[in-house]
């Protein structure tokens, strides 16, 4: 099993919002994702979601697809797949100028956060107990933010996976932050393998379900330069 995931840094792209780059970058993806595009108010939502679909189109590539010519539909709390390719799994995550994308061969989820002063009243109101207990028993506020964002990004991509988003309660499961991290729900360890990932200001996770199968390897996310993504674009001759 092979297991893709890739970054892109949307830094200074939201001043290009209105310019003609950004317009033919977007003319690139499919009128589904221009849509999305159109629809975030502020310039930063806008260069987040093209990013998004750039890197949707260039894990897509690898399967020898292309973002615009694929169906994409929706399932449970508007999880996104491919109709016509279910061998394909993939998912989708950004946050401050971060975009996230990554691919598999079985049900997957990622996220990205932008890391900020934790909220422990979130944290005591929503997490596992024995969650709450790690984040209290942090060194500090550095600590307590470590923690708290490898928990929340961890959990968010279990939930991505399962595409149970807000059905499932966040303190319903705990996140065994191991090694090797462990998702438990009902006393029971649940058939899920993770890989976290830290970066400057950020934290990220991947989660990929087993199946019973052997537990994939999860690389550290390829981070792309504007250079490659445009380059890339420029060989399909959309620019």
């Amino acid at each position: 099993m092979t297991v893709r995931a890739y970054m892109l840094d949307v830094a200074g792209l939201e001043q290009e919002a209105n310019g003609p780059e950004f317009a033919r970058l977007c003319a690139a993806l499919s009128s589904r994702r221009q849509k999305k595009i159109e629809a975030f108010r502020f310039q930063s939502g806008k260069a987040l979601s093209l990013g998004a679909g750039l890197l949707l189109d260039y894990g897509l590539f690898q399967y020898g697809l292309r973002e615009r010519e694929v169906a994409i539909a929706y399932g449970a709390d508007e999880k996104p797949y491919l109709r016509d390719f279910p061998e394909i799994h993939f998912n989708l995550s950004h946050s401050g100028t971060l975009a996230m994308a990554v691919f598999a061969d079985r049900e997957t989820g990622c996220d990205v956060e932008q890391v900020k002063t934790p909220d422990m009243r979130v944290a005591r109101r929503f997490f596992a107990p024995e969650e709450v207990k790690v984040l209290e028993e942090a060194d500090g506020e550095a600590g307590r933010s470590k923690f708290f964002y490898r928990f929340w990004t961890l959990k968010e991509s279990f939930l991505k996976v399962t595409g149970s988003g807000l059905r499932m309660p966040l303190d319903e499961f705990c996140i065994h932050l191991g090694p090797p991290v462990q998702v438990g729900r009902g006393g029971k360890i649940l058939d899920y393998v993770f890989g976290e990932f830290g970066y400057p200001g950020y934290r990220a996770a991947v989660c990929v379900e087993k199946g019973g199968k052997e537990a994939p390897v999860i690389p550290e996310p390829e981070f792309l330069s504007w250079e490659q993504i445009l380059s890339f674009q420029n060989v399909l001759n959309v620019l």
